[in-house]
């Protein structure tokens, strides 16, 4: 996982007028927190915080006034129409430290024939990493699944140092029949036979 350089400024002015004032200027306002430390209000470039976002779990070196930190991110706050970041909690990591974090899990392959559906009861597997080595996304082959097949989060592979911090049998995809539908005609003959 590579690391992004942001410049950060500590921020002084809190409440939702400087907030606005913040996010006119292009930048977005922040938490950092963490090892038992006293929080850090700061704000961000917006643009390249918004680029670097599009990573998961997105390992941020801070160029905080001086001295250096490193930083995921916690909780991202949007605006709900336009999209735009409004706020971003992001926790202090060190090297070598691991941390729980979810990660993306993306299905390839095609189901065996005969309209078999597959239903992602996990989107994200809950592992514990090192913060400068957490993967960006579990690749998982459906291959071939037949109807009542699943994938359980033991049957993923895992980088070296990454652990799972969910139940070995959980299940993270499953293969659902399809549902067969009634035909159109035989329903409206049901109908009128009930209204009869």
């Amino acid at each position: 996982m590579s690391e992004v350089k942001l410049a950060a400024s500590i921020r002084t002015e809190f409440g939702k007028g400087a907030a606005r004032r913040v996010r006119r200027d292009n930048r977005v306002p922040g938490v950092l927190y963490g090892h038992g430390t006293d929080p850090v209000h700061l704000t961000l470039p917006g643009h390249e915080l918004l680029l670097a976002l599009r990573t998961p779990n997105v390992l941020l070196s801070l160029d905080l006034e001086g001295k250096n930190e490193l930083a995921i991110p916690k909780a991202v706050q949007r605006d709900p129409l336009k999209g735009h970041l409004e706020h971003v909690d992001l926790l202090l990591v060190k090297r070598g430290e691991k941390v729980t974090v979810e990660v993306p899990v993306v299905a390839e392959g095609e189901l065996a024939a005969g309209g078999n559906l597959l239903e992602h009861v996990l989107n994200s597997l809950p592992v514990e990493a090192e913060a400068t080595h957490i993967p960006e996304s579990f690749t998982v082959s459906v291959e071939g699944l037949e109807a009542g097949a699943s994938v359980l989060a033991k049957d993923i592979a895992l980088p070296s140092g990454v652990t799972l911090a969910v139940e070995e049998d959980a299940v993270v995809l499953q293969v659902l029949a399809a549902q067969a539908e009634e035909p159109a005609a035989e329903a409206a003959e049901g109908e009128e036979a009930a209204e009869a």
